[in-house]
């Protein structure tokens, strides 16, 4: 005669094997439909490269909801010079006029139209307005150091972490020395340098957003 064997699983065991599952699945759905971390990307003629460059934009925003406002002539906090006809609002008046939809993390990539003078006093207002309106920290990009003047700006960047803890810095400057990604100024860039840019910039907006 053939015997069944039949495997009886204890009734805990089995409650607990279910409740691990429901963990699991639960975990799992948390992370799909995990909201991306919302940023908004404030700069010069500089970094605008990045809007002409399809692939750069996607780097920058896996995972990321990204707001390019990357204007040419942008100064950080008093009146920006004029390009055919018109000046752009300074990098404080974008980001005082999108309020609590600033999101998480601000970068800031602003300065090659100005000197060191009165930049101190801009970071400030920036950072105040920033934090006010929600962002939980402040991506700021160093300068290509081209000129002595940008070098000094620099210095005037570091310097603000020491004031504002919610600031990060990221060291454009260092990463792109020597790479062949620029115009003739040193500054501009073409494709290769914005999709460079953007793979620079997006893990610091994941550090910044849990600052």
């Amino acid at each position: 005669m053939a015997h069944t064997i039949s495997f009886r699983v204890p009734l805990a065991a089995g409650l607990a094997t279910a409740a691990v599952v429901a963990a699991i699945l639960a975990g799992t759905t948390a992370a799909a439909t995990k909201a991306p971390v919302r940023v908004t990307f404030v700069g010069d003629s500089v970094p605008a490269s990045i809007m002409y460059s399809p692939r750069a934009k996607s780097i920058l925003a896996r995972g990321l909801a990204t707001r390019l406002d990357l204007r040419v002539c942008r100064r950080l906090a008093t009146e920006s010079c004029w390009y055919q006809g018109s000046a752009p609002p300074s990098a404080l008046q974008s980001v005082q006029s999108l309020g609590h939809s600033l999101g998480d993390v601000l970068i800031v990539d602003v300065g090659y139209n100005e000197s060191a003078f009165g930049y101190r006093h801009g970071i400030d207002r920036v950072m105040r307005a920033a934090r006010a309106q929600g962002a939980a920290g402040v991506v700021w990009v160093l300068l290509r150091e081209t000129r002595e003047a940008y070098r000094q700006t620099n210095m005037v960047i570091r310097a603000a972490q020491k004031r504002w803890p919610q600031l990060l810095v990221a060291d454009w400057n260092a990463y792109s020395r020597g790479k062949p990604w620029f115009s003739s100024d040193g500054l501009h860039m073409g494709v290769a340098g914005a999709d460079a840019l953007a793979t620079f910039l997006r893990p610091y907006a994941f550090r910044a957003a849990s600052a």
